[in-house]
């Protein structure tokens, strides 16, 4: 059927209006705009599909708007900034669970299809239902509810003979068009599971690539599903997201120096990986010498981590460094690609804390700068400023680009106690002479610096 212009014009001016709000939240300068931008996109996508001539069953198309946005919106009011990451991975599987159900209809109705459509109806299906159940576990995991990792004997073999079975499902499934309603249920049965074994044994140090990973198939599989419903603004809004979740995916995975492969079936899930020994003791300070530090240095660059997520300290460390930029010092942000819980996670507490964007540098621009920091303030992050990335070939974490933080003059870390990050690993730049220990949670330990930083005038 062809489409009258006006409902094809609203659905390709959508489509636009989703590259412009991608293309905006590229930068944190003009995030906000983007996210305006491809809500009016969405908008008008959704007002030409209530426009297609013919259209069936408007009224419950209406009532699941009604329901959806008013959930959204009253989610969208009630999260605290630390939960956001988790509200991304289940608002993204909701959109890959959505991709996998429209295939389902479209199995359901049992049409004959060209064997192009079936074949991407398939790859929408399967990708979708793998991102929707690995996206519901990766909410879990970030919400607490699975507070443990879980591994199966044999688990690479799983992964491979459940995908490797999907897969001959799938293929069935489109010589034998239209599928017998049996054959339709395992497939979608055999893809839920696999979403749920693949993601079920990645820690939180994976996480954050994990998120960006499910990010891209929800895209591709929103994408496959626009072209067999030939919806033009699906399938570009699709592509462009699954393009992004992949480069976003692969530059993750650059960052922490590790094959998207390695973190699906080899993950780091936080169990006490091997190292080498590290001799000498870990040295306390009190919040007094750590305000006195920064105090009189001259450069303090700060490295926000979960940490400071938990302990929602983001205000309180901005306003510790605008006393300090009051005092005369020069204080940065550097944040690591994969700090955090998801990507951006760091930038997006420290914006909503009102840093400006100027002060917050990611590993590239920062890192030759640490040699030259009197202080350097390491807030709740751990793996990302271990320095046996660069030298125990034995570590799990080996060859990961890390903040050089052990390169400044004095380290301070504020960490709740002495145990390891995510990886497992004990971080040897707790035990290096320049760097001290402030023990306790971020955000009472930064309202402990406040008040001697005052007191010093």
């Amino acid at each position: 059927m062809t489409l009258p212009l006006y409902v094809q014009g609203a659905w390709f001016t959508g489509a636009l209006l989703f590259i412009f709000g991608l293309k905006g939240m590229s930068s944190p300068a003009s995030a906000r705009k983007g996210i305006v931008w491809a809500g009016y996109g969405m908008l008008i996508a959704i007002a030409g599909t209530f426009l297609v001539p013919g259209l069936k069953n408007i009224a419950l198309m209406a009532l699941a708007l009604v329901i959806g946005g008013a959930a959204a919106w009253i989610s969208g009011k009630r999260v605290k900034m630390t939960d956001m990451p988790q509200m991304v991975a289940i608002y993204n599987g909701m959109g890959g669970g959505a991709a996998a159900a429209i295939a389902a209809i479209e199995f359901a109705k049992a049409d004959t299809h060209s064997a192009v459509v079936t074949t991407l109806a398939v790859l929408g299906a399967l990708i979708g239902s793998v991102s929707f159940t690995g996206s519901c576990v990766a909410y879990a995991k970030l919400q607490g509810l699975l507070k443990k990792t879980y591994r199966l004997p044999a688990q690479n073999v799983v992964n491979v003979l459940l995908a490797l079975t999907a897969i001959g499902l799938g293929g069935a499934m489109i010589v034998m068009a239209p599928a017998q309603p049996e054959l339709i249920l395992v497939f979608f049965a055999i893809a839920l599971i696999l979403g749920l074994i693949v993601t079920l044994p990645i820690g939180g140090a994976d996480m954050p690539v994990v998120i960006s990973l499910f990010n891209a198939f929800t895209g591709l599989a929103v994408g496959f599903e626009g072209y067999v419903l030939g919806n033009p603004a699906l399938i570009i809004a699709g592509i462009v997201v699954g393009a992004a979740g992949t480069l976003l995916t692969q530059l993750m995975a650059k960052a922490m120096n590790r094959p998207i492969s390695n973190i699906l079936f080899t993950p780091m899930t936080g169990g006490g990986g091997a190292g080498e020994a590290i001799e000498g003791t870990m040295k306390e300070l009190s919040a007094i010498d750590a305000a006195a530090m920064m105090r009189y240095a001259s450069k303090v660059i700060i490295v926000p981590g979960y940490g400071m997520a938990v302990a929602h300290a983001q205000h309180k460390v901005w306003e510790m460094t605008s006393i300090l930029e009051e005092a005369g010092v020069e204080v940065k942000f550097a944040i690591h690609p994969v700090a955090g819980r998801m990507p951006g996670h760091m930038n997006v507490l420290l914006a909503e804390a009102g840093v400006p964007y100027d002060k917050i540098f990611d590993l590239e621009e920062i890192n030759g700068e640490f040699g030259q920091a009197d202080v350097a303030l390491i807030i709740g992050a751990n793996d990302v400023v271990n320095p046996s990335a660069r030298t125990d070939k034995s570590s799990p974490i080996y060859g990961m680009p890390i903040l050089n933080a052990d390169m400044a003059q004095n380290v301070i870390v504020i960490k709740r106690g002495k145990g390891t990050g995510y990886s497992g690993v004990e971080n040897a730049l707790f035990y290096t002479d320049n760097c001290r220990m402030l023990y306790g949670d971020a955000q009472p330990m930064a309202g402990h610096i406040i008040q001697h930083l005052k007191a010093m005038g």
